[in-house]
Order: structure tokens, then C-alpha cells, then sequence
């Protein structure tokens, strides 16, 4: 039996580099599933909020709390980096972007504009 003794005995995730294009593509795939997951939160509370005044009145008080406020913020970057980074795979589909350096540049845009729209939505939301 074959026996090589250069393989590493565990696996530290932390200490992993992953390449520019994987995080892009990670978090895309990260901000899909929470927006998919918070989707009947977020269309309960937007049908409440139209029924009458009062229930208005109680969504916006409900909003304004601490943890949601983080919730929306998180919210606005899953939209902005999901709306980007599918974006950035339609170009790739269409063969546009597929080299080495586009391919990054555009994952580094992706990334820098989520982060912009962390930011933005941030500084709104306080």
C-alpha cells in the first residue's frame, strides 16, 4: 500500500488563503441564502406595514430597535453584493471578464462596493 507522509495531519481553516475570486464568490453565495431565508420576514413586515396606520406606526417601531437596525444593514449589503456579484457572473457567462486579471478586478469591485454599501447603509440606518 501506498503511504505518503507529506500529506498534513489536520486541516486549519484559518489558516487558509483563499484567492480574491473565491471570497466574491462566497459571499455571494452567503448573501443569497440570507435573502432568500429572510424573505418572509421581510415580506410579512411590508404587508403589515400597508394594512393601516397604527400597524405602520408598529413595523417602524419595531424597525427602529437595535437588532433589527443591524438586521437591515446586513439586509442592504446582501442585496448589494447578491445584485453585483450576479452581475459579475453574467459577464462571465458571456465569456466577458473570464481571464486571470478581469477576473479579480471584478471580484475586488464586487467586494469594495459590498463593503461601500455595509458602509452607506450603515451610516442611514443610524
Amino acid at each position: 500500500m501506498y503511504s505518503n507522509n507529506n500529506r498534513p495531519v489536520f486541516l486549519d481553516l484559518t489558516r487558509i488563503r483563499f484567492p480574491v475570486t473565491a471570497l466574491a464568490s462566497i459571499g455571494h453565495r452567503i448573501s443569497g441564502a440570507m435573502l432568500f431565508l429572510s424573505l418572509p420576514a421581510v415580506l410579512y413586515l411590508f404587508g403589515l406595514s400597508l394594512q393601516s396606520a397604527a400597524d405602520y406606526a408598529r413595523v417602524t417601531a419595531l424597525l427602529s430597535s437595535t437588532p433589527l437596525k443591524l438586521l437591515a444593514i446586513l439586509y442592504s449589503w446582501s442585496l448589494a453584493h447578491h445584485l453585483l456579484g450576479g452581475v459579475r457572473h453574467l459577464l462571465v457567462d458571456m465569456e466577458i471578464g473570464v481571464g486571470k486579471r478581469p477576473a479579480r478586478l471584478t471580484a475586488v469591485l464586487v467586494l469594495a462596493s459590498g463593503l461601500l454599501a455595509l458602509s452607506i447603509s450603515a451610516v442611514a440606518v443610524w
